[in-house]
């Protein structure tokens, strides 16, 4: 391993909902430095899944649980070849992947605004349908796969 580990940077609750992972989403939606209006959406979202503010964020943190993968692959080079290894993930990570897949599904939707998509794609990781489920799952099914590379994973 080369030069030094990176430092964990810890992740402040976002102001209204007090939640780490409305702030991580609130980040993964920005483009452009411009935060208040990647504010402007996820709060938009969190409205529209429900009034109440303790429901909708309840909403909001099942919908990402549900995306949140357990394991993944990772390429891994042994005796000259390569091998698809299955890893468990840590949480953060796993919380990471899920904003990410629940955002990329959003953006590859056309013809609505931003609000929009996500709520849609919010509901639907809620209701465990939509892309990003189908994400997780295929990440499940590769990891599945290449259980037999498992021994690997102690290198």
């Amino acid at each position: 391993m080369r030069g030094k580990k990176a430092k964990k940077r810890i992740t402040t609750p976002d102001p209204i909902y007090k939640s780490r992972i409305v702030s991580k989403m609130i980040v993964s939606v920005m483009m452009g430095g411009k935060k208040s209006t990647a504010r402007d959406i996820v709060y938009g979202v969190l409205k529209k899944l429900n009034e109440d503010e303790k429901e909708a964020l309840k909403i909001f943190e099942q919908a990402v649980k549900n995306v949140m993968p357990q394991q993944e692959v990772r390429s891994k080079r042994v005796g000259g070849a390569t091998y698809q290894v299955p890893i468990p993930l840590k949480h953060d990570r796993s919380e990471t992947l899920a904003a990410r897949w629940i955002i990329t599904a959003a953006r590859s939707k056309k013809g609505k605004p931003m609000v929009e998509k996500l709520y849609l794609v919010m509901s639907d990781s809620y209701n465990n349908t939509g892309d990003a489920i189908k994400k997780r799952d295929d990440t499940h099914r590769m990891a599945e796969a290449n259980r037999a590379f498992a021994h690997f994973a102690r290198f």
